[in-house]
């Protein structure tokens, strides 16, 4: 499918409601989320990713705003190896609060978050270096972690609504290569 310019896009949990006219538009459905047992037992890998296979080298960069509404409504970008391998990056809604926010998940996930700027609009971007993902937003590294090298990746835009019942996020500037 082609979206953003280049062809090779393809839905990993496809939601409902999107569209590919002029960026992208996904409504995340309700009880959709990416984790891995650590905190609370639970493993799920129901949220929504629209991403590009990519091997080697690469960065992946997204610019989005969303109507987020409930506890853990997230969106942001996604690096997926399987479903026990896996990064993801962006906006999360915590206690009221927009965080940055990024989970890595190697059999378990590991989740960091720090207060996210004051605008509407987020850019972020991970950029994978043999076996090192560097993800960054407004020029500040928000994280470095191990990625195996050499192994495709499932790499584009995510959401994802673990609470409530789902939510609106635009995507309008998306690269992946």
């Amino acid at each position: 499918m082609q979206a953003f310019g280049v062809d090779g896009w393809q839905w990993l949990n496809e939601p409902a409601e999107w569209s590919a006219d002029d960026g992208l538009t996904v409504t995340a459905v309700g009880d959709t989320d990416f984790w891995r047992t650590t905190h609370n037992g639970l493993i799920r890998d129901t949220g929504h990713i629209f991403g590009r296979e990519l091997t080697g080298d690469f960065t992946v960069r997204a610019t989005f705003t969303g109507q987020y509404q409930d506890q853990y409504d997230q969106a942001g970008i996604a690096l997926r190896i399987d479903e026990r391998n896996w990064i993801k990056t962006g906006i999360e809604i915590v206690e009221d609060r927009r965080l940055l926010s990024v989970v890595v998940t190697r059999d378990v996930s590991d989740w960091s978050v720090v207060p996210a700027p004051d605008t509407e609009e987020i850019t972020i971007e991970a950029v994978r270096t043999g076996d090192t993902v560097t993800v960054t937003s407004g020029g500040n590294m928000l994280r470095q972690a191990y990625l195996p090298p050499e192994v495709p990746v499932l790499a584009g835009v995510m959401c994802a609504a673990p609470v409530g019942g789902g939510f609106r996020v635009r995507f309008s500037d998306v690269f992946a290569g």
